[in-house]
């Protein structure tokens, strides 16, 4: 295994995960009046609701849906009686699906971003930046399904989780775990590692709101008004 291999997967997580949880306080606590979402529902609304919605929807069944597939240990599995070739089967699946739906969503938003000049004049380097990134993980993300497909044993999915479980515990030989991965699925770890990195320097600490909020989820909408 090459030093290459050894500091993508064995340290450059820890490295962005380090960037993320310092860098979003260290915003939080320097720059509060740009801890926002930067919504463009004043410029122009056309199609935002469709488009963030079939986004938003996507993109928290896919965080969800990695945290507990990778999370949870492989006795859990085992104990319910839940084959490694399902569980595959199962997160190709909602995997599509959120993907499908978090992708349109995320074209939408795109190309309203990019097309409608008063939201373009509105649009930072780092909306543009995180809006890319994002694109290119998923496409990246479901490009390993038909990958997936032609190895329905679980064992890459066996791999996946036993990598990000060290990763978390601390446990040493993470970068070995995932040495004879698909390329694809390389590039897709690091693209989703990186996301973390550049997550404290735009919109998406908004999320940190979102979270903390106890009250988010059935607080009283936002009423815009138009002239």
């Amino acid at each position: 295994m090459d030093y290459f291999q050894q500091f993508l997967f064995g340290i450059y997580p820890y490295i962005a995960g380090t960037i993320f949880l310092l860098g979003s306080l260290i915003r939080f606590e320097r720059e509060q009046y740009t801890w926002k979402s930067d919504s463009s529902q004043l410029l122009k609304q056309g199609n935002l609701r469709v488009g963030s919605i079939l986004f938003h929807v996507g993109i928290l069944g896919l965080f969800f849906g990695h945290l507990v597939g990778l999370l949870t240990p492989v006795a859990v599995w085992d104990a319910l009686g839940v084959s490694h070739g399902f569980k595959q089967g199962f997160a190709m699946a909602m995997g599509g699906i959120f993907g499908v739906s978090c992708l349109i969503g995320l074209l939408v938003l795109l190309h309203r971003r990019l097309t409608e000049p008063r939201i373009a004049a509105q649009t930072k380097f780092a909306d543009k930046l995180v809006m890319i990134w994002i694109l290119l993980t998923l496409l990246l993300g479901l490009s390993t399904i038909p990958v997936s497909a032609g190895h329905m044993d679980g064992h890459m999915m066996v791999v996946l989780m036993t990598w990000a479980q060290h990763v978390v515990t601390f446990k040493g030989g993470a970068a070995m775990i995932v040495q004879s991965a698909p390329f694809v699925f390389k590039l897709h770890l690091f693209m989703g590692m990186s996301l973390f990195v550049i997550f404290p320097f735009t919109r998406l600490v908004h999320i940190w709101s979102g979270l903390a909020s106890v009250t988010y989820l059935n607080r009283a909408w936002q009423l815009v008004r138009t002239r």
